[in-house]
């Protein structure tokens, strides 16, 4: 959405809007198939994810929509900074996450937002509270699958084109990226959990980048990195056991 407004000479903050309303309804749609159609909550995603291939195709009108030569948000950054790519993808990227962070810290604070928060640790219990589930799930459906879209728009913006397939296997970078942060930040000790855990999420995936760039520098060839992030997962899931396990042996 956010590439074909912009070839069609859009405003970059205008068509980031626009993807994260187009985000957030697909959002709405399986948050409706899971809610009111009582569809399993992945097999929900899952449809949404099958419909939405199509949806891209049509919007796009092919499977590859290049970006060169239009004004988008990276572009205008350079220019404005007079600086080179990869400093403008970090200025831009910090300051996405300063504003998503700073937003997110503050709505999960009112109480519809820590309603959301209490809905995703126990249903039932918020349920006891005269709580509507249901819209609380949809609402932070639409809320999540906004931020998917903003971050998809950027990644096209920084990569010079969008593809139709572009985020198959995200969701297992993803994971990796959250699991990684909370494995190693949030078992800091604090009066504001919810801050250490929004900033762990945000070191996790800068750390899960460090890692590949890391091992793709060690000479690990690319088709292997599907397999090198699920070891990584699958190591990251673990490693709460291995803690318990040397604290109970050192003990």
């Amino acid at each position: 959405m956010a590439a074909i407004l912009l070839t069609k000479g859009c405003n970059p903050i205008t068509a980031l809007l626009v993807a994260c309303i187009a985000g957030a309804l697909a959002g709405v749609v399986t948050g409706f198939l899971h809610t009111k159609m009582k569809i399993p909550a992945l097999l929900a995603g899952i449809l949404t994810i099958i419909a939405l291939y199509s949806v891209n195709l049509r919007i796009m009108g092919r499977a590859n929509l290049s970006l060169l030569g239009v004004d988008h948000t990276f572009s205008i950054m350079k220019a404005w900074l007079e600086m080179k790519t990869g400093p403008t993808t970090l200025i831009v990227g910090f300051i996405a996450c300063l504003i998503v962070g700073a937003w997110m810290y503050w709505f999960f604070g009112t109480e519809i937002g820590m309603s959301i928060r209490a809905t995703g640790f126990n249903q039932q219990m918020i349920r006891a509270q005269g709580i509507n589930t249901d819209i609380t799930i949809v609402l932070g459906l639409a809320i999540s699958n906004a931020l998917v879209a903003m971050s998809g728009a950027l990644v096209a913006q920084s990569n010079g084109f969008a593809d139709v397939g572009m985020g198959v296997g995200i969701i297992v970078i993803g994971l990796a990226s959250v699991i990684i942060g909370e494995v190693l930040f949030c078992n800091i000790r604090t009066n504001n959990a919810f801050l250490v855990s929004l900033i762990a999420v945000v070191l996790g995936s800068i750390l899960y980048r460090i890692i590949i760039a890391v091992v793709l520098a060690l000479g690990m060839p690319p088709n292997d990195l599907k397999l090198f992030t699920s070891i990584l997962v699958a190591i990251a899931l673990s490693l709460p056991l291995i803690k318990n396990k040397l604290r109970k042996g050192a003990k």
